[in-house]
């Protein structure tokens, strides 16, 4: 009963799929803004402000497309293949995800990078003045790197995903 139960896990497998087809769109749309960012350099032809939105555009793109790859494997591994102690040690610390809540904090830390970027672009992009309603992005910003910070220490592998200034110095963990 217990090995039927789980798996239905492997359902799963629909949704890292569906990232990793995400992602492949991402870069493929961040290297149509490349694109466009190099056309517009060598024809300069004003039709933009300038080439810094086509590349802003991009790594916003590439950003989210990284975002997804980083998803679709640390669901892969964290919960859908099993892996043994060896070869789960041989893993970059960002694809060994052993819960629910260690992938919860990843996510809220790329949604933090994703924002700034996102922000960022949105500056590059547009042309008139600032209204005040454009500070909601940096002030979510700033609340949810406040949140990350307040519950940093409330998973037990925080320490080590990050906030440890031992593991920071080994570098990153793969073979």
């Amino acid at each position: 009963m217990l090995s039927f139960a789980l798996s239905f896990r492997y359902i799963l497998a629909v949704a890292i799929l569906g990232m990793a087809a995400g992602a492949v769109l991402m870069f493929w749309e961040g290297g149509l803004e490349i694109r466009d960012a190099v056309l517009h350099t060598w024809l300069a032809d004003g039709t933009k402000p300038s080439v810094i939105t086509d590349v802003m555009e991009a790594t916003d793109k590439f950003l989210f497309g990284i975002v997804l790859v980083i998803f679709a494997f640390a669901i892969t591994f964290g919960f859908l293949v099993e892996l043994s102690g060896a070869a789960r040690a041989r893993l970059p610390r960002w694809m060994n995800v052993t819960d629910v809540g260690e992938l919860k904090h990843v996510f809220f830390e790329v949604i933090l990078v994703y924002l700034a970027v996102d922000f960022v672009t949105d500056i590059a992009r547009s042309e008139d003045h600032r209204e005040w309603t454009e500070l909601v992005v940096p002030a979510a910003i700033l609340l949810l790197a406040t949140a990350i910070r307040l519950l940093a220490g409330t998973h037990p592998k925080a320490s080590q995903h990050g906030n440890d200034k031992d593991s920071a110095a080994e570098g990153p963990r793969h073979s």
